[in-house]
């Protein structure tokens, strides 16, 4: 199995160079020292068409492709709609964990809407925009996304 990766951080302040992007540094980095190679990195402001047309981009060029920010509640966070309309089909578990996991350090965790899903073969998952959530989620969940991966890639035999 390919460990390829891309990182789309979504925030209108750092897409007009209003506030460093740190969070999405912070993921790739910690998908660097999982093993994965980041294929890309972008900045998307919060729109969801020019979030859905970034997510398109990356899922031919990356077998993981993850955001981070636009998952609460306020008026702009719209990733998790932009990532559905690019999923072929969702996998409610992997947030679902991610909150629950996530409660243990905030009570601010259920906010979160953040989705999973499918693409092809690629999958594609929201974290956080803070960076510490961010990377908390994901290496959360980081073993159930390697081993929907290698579900994803073919390897369905069990030993």
């Amino acid at each position: 199995m390919k460990k390829t990766a891309a990182v789309i951080t979504v925030s209108d302040r750092s897409h007009r160079g209003e506030r460093e992007d740190v969070s999405g540094p912070a993921v790739a980095k910690a998908l660097r020292e999982a093993g994965f190679e980041i294929t890309g990195s972008e900045i998307v402001p919060d729109e969801k068409e020019k979030i859905r047309v970034m997510l398109e981009r990356y899922v031919e060029r990356a077998a993981l492709v993850v955001t981070t920010g636009g998952t609460g509640v306020a008026k702009r966070d719209v990733t998790p709609e932009a990532t559905e309309q690019v999923c072929d089909r969702m996998i409610p578990g992997i947030p679902e964990f991610m909150r629950s996991e996530g409660l243990k350090k905030t009570a601010m965790s259920p906010l979160s809407r953040a989705v999973c899903g499918v693409r092809g073969s690629t999958l594609l998952l929201n974290l956080p925009g803070n960076p510490n959530g961010a990377v908390d989620s994901l290496q959360t969940v980081l073993p159930l996304l390697l081993h929907a991966m290698e579900l994803l890639a073919g390897h369905t035999e069990h030993s």
